[in-house]
């Protein structure tokens, strides 16, 4: 075996046995489940579920916005959801004039409204725009829930996290695309087959 298939090899076995941690941890299986009850009931009351994140993370919530618009598993009506940022105008602008930290928070401010979800996605949980947009949300009254890794960082103390138990940005950020498939998939179908 070459040392460059055991390097394949050890990232997989890193990337499975985070995935293994997940499957034993009833308590975010929970979180799992009460956020995909929790979207659907804001959808089915007109809102909308709205992503943000940087990065890696800023793909992973346009991806999983994607997901609920268009379809998942079936095709059906779409379901409201955006991902902050995707406006470049913006997004410069807000910067210039509010700095970077804002970026979020003065979209978030200009779009949401009470009853939707906002998600959060930050692996170190300290991402500032995104403290930002947390802050936003609850002066707002928007429901708020984060994905973050191990330890949630600074989101840990200000919202729910759905916490990822490891450190390694790549992993998290893994598990955080599964975590997302899978709540995608229960709203899209407890949304429409109205499983409750």
């Amino acid at each position: 075996m070459t040392p460059v298939i055991q390097t394949i090899r050890a990232q997989l076995a890193e990337s499975i046995a985070v995935k293994q941690l997940l499957l034993q941890d009833d308590k975010l299986l929970c979180q799992i489940e009460e956020l995909a009850h929790r979207c659907v009931t804001s959808l089915r009351a007109g809102c909308k579920i709205i992503f943000a994140g940087n990065g890696g993370s800023f793909a992973d919530a346009q991806h999983l916005s994607a997901e609920i618009v268009s379809r998942f598993k079936f095709d059906r009506a779409p379901l409201a959801s955006l991902a902050l940022g995707t406006n470049n105008s913006a997004i410069s602008a807000i910067g210039n004039d509010y700095g970077y930290e804002q970026i979020f928070s003065r979209e978030l401010e200009a779009v949401a409204k009470a009853g939707d979800i906002f998600v959060g996605i930050s692996t170190s949980g300290n991402s500032p725009n995104i403290l930002a947009a947390v802050n936003k949300a609850t002066e707002l009254g928007i429901q708020v829930v984060c994905f973050t890794g191990r330890t949630g960082g600074k989101l840990a103390n200000m919202c729910g996290c759905l916490q990822i138990p490891s450190d390694e940005t790549a992993r998290i950020q893994e598990c955080h695309v599964t975590i997302g498939h899978v709540i995608c998939g229960l709203v899209e179908h407890m949304y429409f087959m109205e499983v409750d």
